[in-house]
This record gives structure tokens, C-alpha cells and sequence, in this order.
């Protein structure tokens, strides 16, 4: 153990952000994950059928931090990522909108305008109402006096109610994760910001050719071991304990350590989830963290449930996703297919809905659910075969995100003890729970932490 001997707890993608920028800045880094696998709540799972990942993400092109690290890291974006512009486009013929920003770079907002100009499937009044919003959020500065839910704020602007239902829920319930009806309007109007706000290339959607842990947390496991740093998969760290004040031994168990584990470190970085995080800290002897332990637990989660539908190789649909009108009351859950094969030559036929705060949907038996997806599918792209898959695989992560409600509080990086601090997406940041706001804030916590450790 050295002064510039460092842990972080968690090798999701706070934990490799922070993990990374720790590396790179000269410090011997030991990262420690009690899973087999890299990337916590956005990663790889391998299942009985294939090897699919826990979620289907999109980036934007306004994630500078994970682009900046994935490059750092070698990762090729051409390779990795198949780059769209911004766009909300439901099947043919089922009443939706195809809303796509030019390919040329216009200036913000002109891009939107263009966008506007050439939609399908929305009235002038529709139109008028989505520029006279995005008008009056440019001129208040994307800022709001007081938070609000995003249903509120939409009647404020008097949105119409086609636009509400094909373009502002899904974006919401995609970028959030949380209904309208709950989610935070600030949090909405920050994402709308760096999306629909911003120049053209950063509101570019940004699609995971490769699967979410080889797209950066095993890359950035290779940059820490290239760094003189160490990477310990099922290593589940049980207690953390001060020695002196600037001093942290941490008790680590599991088959990477060979049993039952201890080391010392002068800096450590908690990338855990929050509730984990919360009994890691409340354990800690003479230290008063309840306080900040009640600001962890207080989280409400949202789970979001992907539904794997396999074809034969040769289906093929004519964009690489669409958007869909969810209705659970018409058993109509999914909000977004993707076509796998036009991602990855190697998952031809594999189509991927998306279910964002899927509590409901989720509590159906999974081969209700799936029957129900296709036959929304089969309907929605009036291709009867589309209701028949070969097989399907439902994987619902119930901890995907955190409800993001307006007014929610979120806990800083710091932590108040020298030496620890905090890396995840649930803390204090513009961004909801997203791979961006977890990067950033791994970031910020390696740089928190170079701050705060001996030199």
C-alpha cells in the first residue's frame, strides 16, 4: 500500500469512469466487482439461448465524457456505435409520426425546424405547439423556477395531445425513465436541452454495435491493468473501516480473493448502487453517515424490461428501431423495438422491445409478456410472422434506475470523510440515470479524490 493506492468499489460505469481517469493519472488502481461480469446495471448476460445484454441503451452525441473516455480506452466509435440523427419514428400505417433532423450540421434551432418542416403524421397544430415550446425553453434557458412533473409542464405550454402521446411520453419514459406524470421537469428540460437545444452532431443518437460491457467496462479493465492497476471480478467487499482518519482497510470476500480478504488504501471510490453504498457507509465505525445514508436509501427504483424475440436470420426490419405506441390497457407494453442484426451481423433476426419503468409489464409471466410484445409487433408491422418467434428471452433489471421525481435531492461525490467519496448515477448531476451522468460522475469522483489523498 502506497499513498497513491486506490480502490473503487463497483465496475459498472461510474466505477470504470472513476476507475480510468484514477489510472491515468498515475494512481495504482485495484477495481473490485462482486459480479462475474463488467458493466453492473448496463452489461452483458449470458443466457440459455445467447448473449444479450441486461438492456438496450442509446447514447447521444452530447455524452462527451463517455466518448472521451471510450476513446482513451481504444475503443473505436465507428466500430462500436452506429450513429443516427435525432429521430422519433413509428411504423407505417399506424397512425404515429416520422420526425427525423436533417443530415446536414444547422445550427440549433434550425435543425429542429427542418426536422419540423419535413415531419409526417403531425397536424400544423402539433407542429406549432412543439416549436412554440421548444421557443419558450430556450427562452427561460432550459431552467425552471420550480421543479415540476413533466405533465404539468407540457399543460403549461398547452401541448397538444398527439404530440404528448408520440413524442414528449416516450422521450420522457426513454430518457427518464419515469412516467410524465412523475418524472422531473427540470431533468426533462436538461436532456432536452443537449438533444433537441443543442447543434446537430449532439443530438445525434448513438446505437451500441457491440455488447454494453465490451463497449467500455472491459476496455477500461484492460487501461487500468496497462496502468499498473489490478481488476478483481467476484470480489465483494463486505466492510469498509477508517484507521486514523486517512487510512480505509477494506474486508473483501468471494472466490477471486480466495475466501476472506483485507487491504489497506489511501483512497477509495464507492461505485456501488446506492443502497449499497448506504450499508457500506453505515457500517463504519465513529463515523455519523446517517445523515447521507438516509439520502441513499430514499431512492425509489424503476425497472426496465427488455424482450428478446429471436426470427429466422433472414427477417429484417426497414430501420434499425422504431418507435411504438405503448397501451397496456390494449396489452400493448413495448415503446421501442430495435433490430439486433442491423447492430451485430451476428444477432440477424433478433429483435430487442424495450419496456422503461416496467413495474406492471414485468409483474405478467414472462411468457405472457413476450406473446403480448409480438403480437404488437405482428399488428404494428402488419407482418404476421412477426408473431411467432422462435423463442424470446424477458430480462427485467428492477433496479435499473431510480424514479426521477421533481425536487429530488441527490448526495454529492463527497462523502465528508477524507479519502472516501461516491461515483454513481444517482449522484448530483443535470443528467437522470443515465451511462453519461454515471460516467460523469465517476469523473468527478476521481477527481475528488486526487484532491483529497496524500500525495
Amino acid at each position: 500500500m502506497s499513498s497513491r493506492s486506490v480502490a473503487v468499489i463497483g465496475a459498472g460505469w461510474a466505477g470504470c469512469s472513476a476507475a480510468v481517469e484514477l489510472a491515468q493519472a498515475g494512481y495504482k488502481v485495484t477495481l473490485l466487482e462482486a459480479a462475474r461480469t463488467l458493466g453492473g446495471r448496463a452489461r452483458r448476460v449470458d443466457t440459455d439461448r445467447a448473449q444479450l445484454d441486461n438492456g438496450q441503451h442509446i447514447l447521444l452525441g452530447a455524452y462527451s465524457e463517455a466518448l472521451r473516455l471510450m476513446k482513451l480506452t481504444g475503443v473505436d466509435r465507428e466500430q462500436a456505435l452506429l450513429t443516427l440523427p435525432l429521430q422519433m419514428r413509428y411504423p407505417p400505417d399506424t397512425n404515429g409520426m416520422d420526425f427525423v433532423a436533417p443530415a446536414l450540421p444547422l445550427p440549433a434551432p434550425l435543425h429542429l425546424l427542418a426536422a419540423l418542416l419535413k415531419a409526417k403524421g403531425l397536424t400544423r397544430e402539433d407542429k406549432l405547439s412543439l416549436a412554440r415550446f421548444s421557443t419558450a425553453a430556450r427562452w427561460m434557458g432550459w431552467r425552471l423556477n420550480t421543479d415540476c412533473s413533466v405533465s404539468e409542464l407540457l399543460e403549461r405550454f398547452d401541448q397538444t395531445e398527439r404530440l404528448t402521446r408520440l413524442m414528449w411520453r416516450p422521450l420522457c419514459l426513454a430518457a427518464l425513465n419515469t412516467p410524465p406524470e412523475r418524472a422531473s421537469a427540470q431533468v426533462f428540460l436538461n436532456v432536452l436541452r443537449d438533444s433537441l437545444g443543442a447543434k446537430r452532431r449532439a443530438s445525434d443518437m448513438l446505437l451500441p454495435r457491440a455488447d454494453l460491457s465490451k463497449l467500455f467496462p472491459e476496455a477500461a479493465a484492460a487501461h487500468v491493468d496497462a496502468h499498473g492497476g489490478s481488476v478483481r471480478c467476484g470480489a465483494k467487499v463486505q466492510a469498509i473501516h477508517s484507521i486514523e482518519s486517512r487510512l480505509w482497510q477494506l474486508d473483501i470476500s468471494g472466490s477471486a480473493v480466495g475466501g476472506t480478504w483485507s487491504t489497506y488504501f489511501s483512497g477509495v471510490v464507492i461505485a456501488t448502487g446506492a443502497s449499497q453504498a448506504a450499508t457500506l457507509l453505515h457500517d463504519i465505525a465513529a463515523q455519523d453517515t446517517s445523515q447521507l445514508c438516509s439520502q441513499l436509501t430514499a431512492f425509489e427504483p424503476e425497472a426496465i424490461t427488455t424482450v428478446y424475440l429471436q426470427y429466422d436470420a433472414g427477417l429484417r426490419l426497414e430501420l434499425p428501431f422504431y418507435a411504438l405506441q405503448d397501451d397496456p390497457y390494449s396489452h400493448h407494453y413495448g415503446q421501442f423495438v430495435f433490430d439486433r442484426g442491423q447492430l451485430d451481423a451476428s444477432q440477424a433476426g433478433l429483435l430487442a422491445v424495450i419496456i422503461s419503468a416496467s413495474g406492471p409489464a414485468a409483474a405478467q409471466p414472462q411468457e405472457l409478456l413476450a406473446e403480448a410484445v409480438a403480437v404488437q409487433l405482428a399488428v404494428d408491422f402488419q407482418r404476421p410472422e412477426l408473431g411467432r418467434p422462435a423463442w424470446f428471452k424477458v430480462i427485467t433489471e428492477k433496479r435499473a434506475t431510480y424514479a426521477c421525481t421533481p425536487g429530488l435531492v441527490r448526495p454529492d461525490n463527497a462523502t465528508g470523510l477524507p479519502g472516501l467519496v461516491l461515483a454513481g448515477d444517482y449522484t448530483a448531476g443535470d443528467y437522470p440515470a443515465t451511462l453519461e451522468s454515471a460516467v460523469r460522475s465517476g469523473v468527478a469522483a476521481a477527481r475528488l479524490l486526487q484532491r483529497n489523498t496524500v500525495q
